[in-house]
């Protein structure tokens, strides 16, 4: 959907006519799910892409404010709710603006605090009460959900890749992720912990933002960032963080591998996507030899 400037100025004229006067200018990097722009200085307007994303509106009206005085980083604060108009079909928001830079790693002060830090905040996270919260499927792409609902796209992806990788090592690794199922209470999870939803200042995680993908159950898909980021050093920092055990390490390397692997078949190959998606394939294939190795070596 082309969401432009004079759309976003329009909605708040009609529906916010007191904000009217305030600047409306695109945020870099304003991700895939949603559009987002800056409303003067202290304001962010975030409106769906697509109606698959249209429900992350309401949730996150409804359990950002629980959230946010329970969590030790700032998140979105909803300020206001905007309704669907002939120009624009879905419900949307304002939102406080945080400061901070979406996180690479030329603007941390080190992978290994970066890890403490995160793994920190999911922790926090996770205590919060879940008994009511909304369960993993459709609404939030199944994140917290069974993992296998991906083993058909996962096994065709894989197919295209002959003559790039060994087809059997990844069916192997991906096999090992749906060897398991998450047997404790549902807790909170983001959903889309990634860089684009990480925010940094003065070399630290500042802030946390997109909480769409929001719903409670299988917290694995949240440690995704242990193959798609860190590197060694700082992946077993994270996990050690996280106190998670094997099984809930083999979901989580298996929610990576479907992420990259679609994006790199999914895509041109040498675009920016997919040189991303075959990096972290190739993170995770060392990462599960390594594992493998030490197995054996203790054994």
């Amino acid at each position: 959907m082309d969401i432009t400037v004079q759309l976003v100025g329009e909605l708040i004229d009609n529906q916010f006519p007191q904000w009217k006067h305030h600047s409306i200018t695109p945020v870099d990097k304003s991700g895939h799910d949603n559009r987002t722009f800056r409303l003067g200085s202290e304001m962010t307007v975030r409106l769906p892409s697509h109606k698959r994303y249209a429900s992350a509106v309401e949730k996150e009206m409804i359990w950002l404010p629980v959230f946010k005085p329970l969590l030790s980083l700032p998140i979105p604060a909803p300020v206001a709710k905007g309704e669907p108009s002939k120009e624009y079909p879905f419900a949307w928001s304002v939102n406080r603006w945080i400061e901070g830079e979406t996180v690479t790693h030329g603007n941390i002060r080190s992978q290994n605090q970066l890890a403490e830090d995160l793994a920190r905040f999911l922790l926090e996270l996770q205590a919060i009460d879940a008994s009511k919260g909304i369960p993993a499927g459709v609404q939030n792409f199944h994140r917290g959900g069974n993992l296998r609902i991906y083993h058909d796209e996962t096994l065709s992806a894989i197919a295209k890749l002959a003559g790039s990788y060994d087809r059997k090592l990844l069916s192997d690794i991906w096999e090992l992720s749906l060897s398991t199922r998450y047997q404790s209470a549902p807790v909170w999870l983001h959903g889309d912990i990634a860089v684009g939803n990480l925010l940094v200042q003065e070399g630290s995680l500042s802030g946390v933002i997109d909480f769409g993908t929001m719903g409670v159950g299988d917290p694995s898909s949240d440690l995704v960032m242990a193959w798609t980021f860190f590197d060694d050093d700082s992946r077993a920092v994270f996990l050690e963080h996280m106190n998670v055990d094997e099984a809930m390490i083999n979901r989580a390397r298996g929610w990576a591998l479907w992420k990259a692997l679609i994006t790199y078949v999914g895509n041109e190959r040498g675009s920016e996507l997919s040189v991303w998606g075959q990096h972290v394939i190739d993170v995770i294939i060392a990462e599960y030899k390594q594992r493998c190795q030490l197995r054996h070596s203790e054994d």
